[in-house]
């Protein structure tokens, strides 16, 4: 019995060829010349007259068959979807994590969905901002985000000072030299915040991700094991069409 992911690999074979088909109907019978024909005899008025070989020109396509081959090639394609189709409404699984079903009887279609969205999402949490590393950091729940303990550095000031080169003598003056010296004036404490997460917790998150995408993926997978039922359409579709 076919089962639903053979009958999904088939269909990709059947749309290419309905589609080529249809492309080769649809420019063949545009080629007007080729759908005609003609047969001409030539006849002298006297017994003894030149003769003349009669000339004819073949139809090649006659829109007749060019219908038929329409008519056979969508009647397959009509009757490949529905079946998939009805398949899909029957076809469920489990999504299961670590031998825990999280979701139920899942059909393969929101399956499909599912995961297309986790590969978006994995994208998203996979570049989330983490904490920089360089730094201890600690949740402050009066602020709501990760705080660093507090760092003290100094504040200083350029404050001149002079330098007694000589001491004053009787007959000269002191001898000095003006210079600027580095001096503390007070002390900075500084407390780094950051809405970021830790690196760890966004490791976790990105586990999580890639957990579900393959339980989802294996979900996909058995429901598409699922035996399908041929259902036809495309005779009757088709011949109401065209008969």
């Amino acid at each position: 019995m076919t089962s639903l992911h053979q009958l999904l690999a088939a269909e990709k074979g059947v749309k290419g060829r309905t589609e080529r088909v249809l492309t080769n109907a649809y420019h063949t019978v545009q080629k007007t010349p080729l759908l005609s024909g003609v047969a001409r005899t030539y006849t002298p008025v006297d017994d003894d007259g030149e003769q003349l070989a009669p000339e004819s020109t073949l139809v090649q396509v006659r829109v007749g068959d060019v219908l038929d081959s329409v008519d056979k090639a969508m009647t397959e394609l009509f009757d490949v979807v529905l079946t998939k189709d009805a398949a899909n409404q029957t076809a469920t699984a489990d999504v299961v994590v670590d031998g825990r079903v999280i979701l139920p009887d899942v059909p393969v279609t929101t399956l499909l969905f599912l995961e297309k969205k986790l590969t978006d999402f994995h994208t998203f949490v996979s570049k989330l901002p983490t904490l920089d590393a360089a730094d201890e950091w600690h949740f402050d729940s009066n602020r709501g985000v990760y705080a660093t303990e507090p760092v003290k550095s100094r504040r200083t000031e350029k404050v001149p000072q002079t330098h007694v080169m000589h001491e004053p003598t009787e007959h000269h003056p002191a001898q000095t030299h003006l210079y600027h010296k580095d001096v503390t004036v007070g002390t900075w404490t500084t407390i780094k915040f950051s809405g970021a997460l830790p690196a760890v917790r966004v490791a976790e998150l990105t586990g999580r991700v890639v957990a579900l995408q393959k339980a989802v993926i294996a979900a996909r997978q058995k429901a598409n094991e699922t035996p399908v039922t041929d259902r036809r359409m495309g005779e009757q579709v088709m011949d109401f069409l065209f008969h």
